[in-house]
Parts: structure tokens; sequence; C-alpha cells
């Protein structure tokens, strides 16, 4: 649950702040310090530390007040970007969340326009941060109960904030928990106690209907798992007044990848319990429209499976048959995300969205290409890569749009199928996995998001966390965008 937030549109006092025991201060960037409380001590600390004021914009600083109170002090550059301002509150609050506070105090001090930009993107950093994700330690810290805000008040409780804290913390939840924790029978219940939760309606695919109706790439990687607990599941969310068709959200949902008979060492079979992250901001992304009622229809697709060596694993050389007809030569069963996503595009697709939006942790090229601090995306036209780009200059989590050229498609010739699952030289497999999926999305105008950002060691923009959730806050501005 997230911490109560009070909200006072009048200054903090330095009696109030001395007093507020942890306490974050944001300026307006300024070459001058303005007459705030604890700006004494800021200016002792500063003068000893030889830094001028405007360093901090750079480079936030805790001091303790008389009574005790340990202060943040923080710039913020009104022209800075969205994720920069993020990064910035997140490395001040960092200084703070270190003692574990129960309560928090935020005061904003500025004209009107830069308290009301401040405020609204410090109540989602702390927010977003105020919970512990699930951990099995026998000692549990203290956690932030209560948020005090002075210097401005919302006129809806900061309600998107709060919604978009609560979808990414959903998210970052599910995304941590252990591979004996959070397998695909538990994931489906998990799914059902929170369609309850949000008033969503969900329908579920298992292995043996699924291998009925004849989704041979999902059932291969499903086989190898002697649990037969793998299914895909449709969420449905239908906002009131909601009209046009609705926006499909697609996730890869595997709950552990031991790359099957390809067996990963031991190096990169760390941390595969969160090989099912892209299915994780799905629901994210659902949850967080329903918190807000978005008037929109939006469907969640989620391929829950495991990637599981056994006598039934599928193995390379073998040739499955997808649910859309198209044959499909295995190379490597490590590349088996792709394979879960071609049936559940072709599902998806199916119900004839307006939109598909897929999210998958789903190749280690884009990590190269990318790194961790941005995500990859690929669009079936310049006007979906221009909304893509917008939307992650509105929500702070920055992507690079990727082109997919017909010409890799030779990559992917087979001899004996219709196309390759992927090459076995690895070269532009992210550019390579793009061109296999755009095969199941038939007409649909199409996103694929590779998360080479959902986990990044010390935080990333907004949240302090290696997992961080990266795609929910995308995907809520990109549906801003196609209401506009």
């Amino acid at each position: 649950m997230l911490p109560k937030l009070a909200e006072n549109k009048q200054e903090i006092s330095a009696g109030s702040l001395e007093v507020a025991g942890h306490a974050l201060v944001l300026l307006p960037a300024s070459k001058t310090l303005p007459d705030v409380p604890g700006s004494a001590e800021l200016k002792a600390a500063l003068k000893r530390r030889d830094m001028k004021i405007n360093a901090l914009a750079k480079s936030p600083l805790a001091v303790q007040l008389p009574g005790g109170t340990l202060a943040a002090f923080a710039m913020l550059k009104g022209d800075a970007s969205v994720f920069d301002t993020h990064e910035q509150l997140r490395k001040a609050l960092a200084l703070l969340m270190a003692e574990h506070p129960k309560a928090l105090t935020l005061a904003v001090s500025g004209d009107e326009a830069f308290r009301a930009r401040a405020a609204e993107a410090a109540v989602y950093v702390v927010l977003v941060n105020a919970v512990p994700l699930p951990s099995r330690k026998s000692k549990t810290d203290a956690v932030l109960k209560t948020i005090r805000l002075f210097g401005h008040k919302s006129a809806d409780g900061f309600a998107r904030a709060q919604a978009l804290a609560e979808g990414n913390l959903l998210t970052r939840s599910l995304t941590v928990q252990g591979p004996d924790e959070l397998t695909p029978g538990v994931y489906r219940k998990r799914i059902k106690a929170l369609a309850k939760q949000y008033g969503w309606t969900v329908e579920e695919f298992a292995f043996d209907k699924l291998k009925k109706m004849g989704a041979g790439a999902f059932c291969a990687v499903a086989q190898g798992s002697p649990a037969r607990d793998a299914a895909i599941v449709r969420i449905r969310y239908k906002g009131k007044a909601a009209k046009a068709a609705p926006v499909a959200f697609v996730g890869k949902g595997i709950c552990f990848d031991t790359g099957g008979h390809n067996l990963k060492p031991a190096k990169y079979m760390q941390g595969m319990h969160e090989d099912m992250n892209g299915s994780a901001v799905v629901l994210g992304i659902l949850a967080a429209a329903s918190k807000l009622k978005l008037p929109v229809a939006l469907e969640g697709w989620v391929a829950l499976a495991e990637n599981h060596i056994s006598p039934q694993a599928y193995r390379q050389n073998e040739v499955v048959t997808a649910l859309n007809g198209t044959t499909i030569e295995v190379v490597h069963t490590d590349a088996e995300g792709r394979m879960v996503l071609a049936d559940t595009l072709t599902l998806a697709s199916k119900a004839r969205p307006a939109l598909i939006a897929d999210f998958a942790t789903l190749t280690g090229s884009m990590h190269y290409a990318l790194g961790c601090r941005m995500s990859g995306v690929f669009a079936t036209s310049s006007a979906l890569a221009h909304q893509a780009s917008r939307a992650a200059t509105a929500s702070g989590e920055r992507v690079v749009v990727f082109p997919y050229p017909e010409d890799y498609d030779s990559n992917l010739e087979s001899t004996v199928a219709d196309v390759k699952q992927c090459s076995m030289e690895g070269e532009a497999d992210h550019i390579l996995a793009a061109r296999f999926l755009s095969r199941f999305v038939g007409d649909t105008p199409w996103l694929h998001m590779d998360l080479s950002g959902h986990s990044c060691k010390g935080g990333l923009g907004a949240v302090m966390s290696d997992t961080n959730g990266f795609g929910v806050a995308w995907g809520m501005a990109l549906l801003d965008g196609l209401k506009a």
C-alpha cells in the first residue's frame, strides 16, 4: 500500500522543517539561494565543501538542521527533461531513504508554475520508491507511511502520480519474485486476484487448449516443463464511454529461462526469473489505467511459461507450426521469447485491436546496443515511431527507435520451413527478432519494445531499485498520445 499523502499549499516554516525528521526541499535552479528554512545550514555546508549554490542542480546535498532533521536540498532546472528531473530527485531522495524514514516532508519553493511541476515529479518519485519490494529476509526495514507536502496543493490529490506509482510497484513486485514463488500456475492465480481488484475480465488459453488450436510455437517452449501450467492469458479492461477499438498490450512471461537444450552458463542464467518482466509491464499499465478509470478499452495478452531443459523440451532443427500456419525451423532453444510471443501476437491480432504494443526482455544484442539505461523500440510506421518517442520524452523512460528493413529477412531464410526462428550467427539479433515477430501481427499497427532497460544497477530515472519497471510510465504516456 502506498503511503498517505497530505498536501498544504502554504510554504513550510522553519519550525515545521526542523521537527520533520526527514525533509526534501526543492528549489528552482539559480545562482542565488532563496530565503528558505535551513538556508543558513545549507550555506555553511556548501562553504565547507567549496561548492557554489548552483551546484545543487547537479549534486543534491543533505544537511542536519538544529532540531535533528536531515534535510536534502536540490535544485531543478526548468528546461530539464523528465528523465533528468527524475534522476535528480532520485539522487536527492536516496540521501534520506538510506535511513528508512517512516515519515517524509516535501517542500517546494519558487513561482507557482515551478511548484506545480516540481511537486508532481517529486510526489511520483517518492511514491514509487516508498514501498519495499518483496523479500524473504528475516529482518525488514521500516516502511514510509506518511508524506507531507508543503508549497503546492493539487486539484486531484496527484491521482496520476499515485496510479503510475501503483502500476510500477506491481510490475517490480512481480518481477523480483523468485522462480519458486512465481511459477506460471501461481502467476495465473495472481492475475485472477488482480482482476477482482481492478474489475478486469480474464480468459485463459491453457496448454492443452493451445495444443488443440495449433499454437505450436508457444507449446514447443512450454512442453519442456513437467508442470503443464503454461498458458496465454487475456485480460480486458473497458473504461466508461470507451468506444474505439481496444489497444492491446502483449507481454513475454517466461517465469524462468534455462535456455533449454542450449543451456545458459551460470553467469547468464542468473536473474532469469525476471524474464517475465514484459508480462509484468502489461499488468502494471492495466493497473495504472484502471486506477485512473481511463475512458479507453485495453486488452492485455501475457504468455506465461518456463523454458526448461528436459526430455520433452524442444530441440534444434525441429520444425513447428505456429498458430497462423507459419512453419518455423528451431535454430536455438534460448530464443524462446519470440516463439511464445509469435502465437500470442497472433491471438491479439485476431481480436482486431487498433494497436498492438508488446514488451519483452528479448535479446542480448539490444543490451549490447544500448546498455541498460534505455530500451529499443520498433514500429510499423513513422507516425507510430514518433508517438513512441514522444511517449518516452513525456514519461522519462527513454527509448531508441530502430529500423527493421525487409532485406534482413535473408538471414532468416530456411531450407525446411517458412522461416528460421533466429540466426546462429547472432548478428543484429534484435532486428532479426523484430522481423520474425512482424510475421504474426498481420496488418495491425504494431510497436515492439525490447526491454534492455528493465534492470539497471543502482536504479534508473525515478526508481531506486535495480529492477525499475521500465515501460509502465511509457505505456501510459503512449495512451495519452493516442487520445490526443
